[in-house]
C-alpha cells in the first residue's frame, strides 16, 4: 500500500511541475515557469526547514540537552534534503525489493539482523544497509509493516515471523535494527513476546535510531493510530513503559541527535539505562546510514555475549554526550 501510494505522490508531483511549467512557458512568463516548478518539486526542502525551526525552539526546554548551534541544524538541513528524496521518491516507491531478504548465513553459526523501519516507511528504508550487510556476509529480514497508518501493537506479529525465521535460519537470537516509530514496534513485540510465555534471551540486542522512545512533541499533529500512540504523555506509551524491567533497557543501543527533526525534545529518544549514542550535525532520515550506526550492528552482530553494566545509563547519558558534541 505504502509503495502505491508514495508512487502515485511522486508521479503526481512530477505531472504537476511539468504542466505548470509547460502552461505558464507558453503564456510567455519564464520566471513563473521555473520558479512554481522548482516549487512543487523542491517545496519539501522548505517543509523540512519548518521542522528544523520547530525543533530548535522546543529542544531549548529540553534541559537534558544542550541546544544545537544554527550551523549544525543547517548542516542537518541540508543532509536530510539530500536523503529525503532518494528514500521518499524512489527506493520505497519503486524500488522496494531491490535487496531481498538473506535469513540464513553464508557462514554457519553468524547471527542475523531485523531492519524495522519508521512510520511511512517501507523495507527499502534499508536498501544501503542491506547491501553493506550483503558484502559482510551477515544474515538479514526487513520488514515492511501493514497497515501503514495502524496501530503500533498490529506490527508485533511481522516482527515475530521476521525473528522465527532467522532464529531458524542462524541458530541464534537476531539483532532488531530499528529506526524511528520502529523501535516502538519492537518494543511492543517485546511486550507481546513476554505475554506469549518468551524471554528477552529472544534478542540479542535492539538498536534503536531516533526512535520516540517518551513520545515526540511533533506527533501532537498526527492523527492515524500510531502517530497518536507516538505523542508525549499518552496513555499507550505509559502502558508500554509500565510493562519494562531495567534489564530489558539494558539490551538496548539507543542513538539520538540533537538535530533530529522528527524526535525532539531530544532525550525523548534514549531509554533509561540503554547505551545511549548520540549523532551530531544529522537530521531523522539521514541517521539511518551513519557509519557509527552500521558498526555497532556489527559489533553486536559479532559479540557473542552482551557484556553486562557496561552502558551509560538514560538521559543522563545522553546529557554527557550531547555536551562533549558542542
Amino acid at each position: 500500500m505504502l509503495a502505491r501510494l508514495q508512487r502515485f505522490t511522486t508521479l503526481g508531483l512530477l505531472l504537476a511541475a511539468t504542466v505548470w511549467a509547460w502552461a505558464f512557458a507558453r503564456a510567455g512568463h519564464p520566471v513563473w515557469a521555473f520558479g512554481g516548478a522548482a516549487l512543487i518539486v523542491f517545496g519539501y526542502a522548505l517543509v523540512l526547514g519548518i521542522e528544523f525551526v520547530l525543533l530548535a525552539h522546543v529542544n531549548r526546554g529540553d534541559p537534558a540537552v544542550p541546544p544545537a548551534s544554527a550551523g549544525r541544524l543547517i548542516r542537518a538541513w541540508a543532509g536530510e534534503a539530500l536523503s529525503a528524496p532518494s528514500v521518499f521518491c524512489w527506493r520505497q516507491p519503486f524500488r522496494t525489493w531491490a535487496v531481498a531478504d538473506q535469513p540464513a548465513a553464508a557462514t554457519a553459526g553468524r547471527r542475523g539482523v531485523v531492519l524495522i523501519h519508521g512510520f511511512v516507511c517501507n523495507r527499502a528504508l534499508w536498501t544501503p544497509v542491506m547491501r553493506r550487510l550483503q558484502r559482510e556476509g551477515v544474515p538479514f529480514i526487513a520488514v515492511s509493516m501493514e497497515p501503514v497508518f495502524g496501530s503500533i501493537d498490529r506490527y508485533a506479529p511481522q516482527i515475530e515471523a521476521a525473528v522465527r525465521a532467522l532464529e531458524a535460519g542462524t541458530g541464534l537470537p537476531p539483532v532488531l535494527l530499528c529506526h524511528s516509530m520502529g523501535g516502538l514496534a519492537a518494543r511492543a513485540w517485546l511486550r507481546a513476546n513476554q505475554q506469549a510465555g518468551g524471554s528477552d534471551d529472544r534478542v540479542h540486542r535492539v538498536i534503536t535510531i531516533g526512535s520516540p522512545h517518551h513520545g515526540t512533541w511533533l506527533a501532537r499533529w498526527g492523527f492515524a493510530s500510531n502517530t497518536r500512540q507516538m505523542r508525549q504523555g499518552n496513555p499507550w506509551l505509559a502502558e508500554l513503559a509500565a510493562s519494562e524491567t531495567p534489564s530489558r533497557y539494558a539490551r538496548f543501543t539507543c542513538f539520538w541527535g540533537h538535530c533530529d527533526n522528527i524526535v525532539f525534545p531530544a532525550s525523548t529518544a534514549v531509554l533509561p539505562g540503554s547505551h545511549a549514542v548520540h549523532l551530531s550535525d544529522i537530521a531523522h532520515v539521514h541517521m539511518a546510514f551513519h557509519d557509527e550506526v552500521f558498526n555497532e550492528v556489527l559489533r553486536w552482530v559479532d559479540k557473542a555475549v552482551a557484556p553486562s553494566g557496561s552502558a551509560p545509563a538514560g538521559a543522563g547519558a545522553a546529557a554527557r554526550t550531547g555536551a562533549s558534541a558542542q
